[in-house]
């Protein structure tokens, strides 16, 4: 199967930086993640109208287009997979051929990307676990700090994790994991492209304040608990 795939070789996107930004059919979203109704930043702006013309394909190539997309960036590029979209695979569950051709694809550059495709799934996790190993840094996102907690016990990806939008302190999980504030949220002179914290294998979980329109939505996720 294949998946609309929109590839950006040099985003305008102040938070990253000008480095090649994709995003992919909404599609591969899994109805399991909170956000999907209240707080996705995606769904609203111009972000949004971008993905939906990615979804219907008006702005979009093709899974097989896009691979060779990524194996013709320089070596050493990074980049980021899907400001907007989730991993391969209809709803919850990973399409692990897909995956393994971008892995492949991404060898020898720095492709990193988060996911909310459900972990529970013992294939998702193998594939989750297959791309850590060989390259592409997948990181598993949690909706709160006890979330980001059993999402690190898997050992298969780091992790990151949405905050309540008025964070800005590092703070730390019930289980006492460490976790930093992304830089490029409480500094302008910090992008993903001078960062890169998010494409390393690393045990610090990456918090992110919930931003956008619908912020307060997504800040009231976070502060969940459960």
């Amino acid at each position: 199967m294949t998946y609309n795939v929109h590839m950006a070789l040099r985003s305008r996107n102040s938070k990253t930086g000008p480095i090649p930004v994709s995003t992919t059919t909404a599609e591969t979203c899994p109805s399991s993640c909170p956000f999907m109704k209240a707080g996705c930043y995606a769904k609203l702006g111009h972000v949004s109208m971008h993905w939906a013309k990615v979804t219907s394909g008006v702005n979009a190539i093709s899974w097989e287009a896009f691979c060779e997309t990524v194996k013709a960036l320089p070596s050493e590029q990074l980049w980021r997979h899907n400001q907007a979209g989730d991993l391969p695979g209809l709803g919850s569950k990973i399409d692990t051929r897909a995956l393994a051709a971008l892995v492949k694809a991404n060898a020898g550059r720095k492709g990193f990307t988060y996911t909310h495709k459900p972990m529970g799934l013992a294939e998702n996790r193998r594939a989750v676990a297959n791309a850590n190993a060989k390259g592409f840094t997948i990181n598993l996102s949690g909706n709160n700090l006890a979330d980001a907690d059993r999402l690190a016990d898997l050992a298969i990806g780091p992790v990151v994790v949405v905050l309540p939008k008025d964070a800005t302190a590092n703070t730390t999980t019930p289980k006492v994991r460490r976790v930093v504030v992304c830089p490029a949220t409480q500094r302008d002179d910090v992008t993903c492209q001078s960062c890169g914290l998010c494409a390393r294998q690393r045990d610090v979980i990456v918090g992110f304040p919930a931003h956008g329109v619908s912020a307060a939505k997504a800040s009231a996720i976070a502060e969940g608990g459960a």
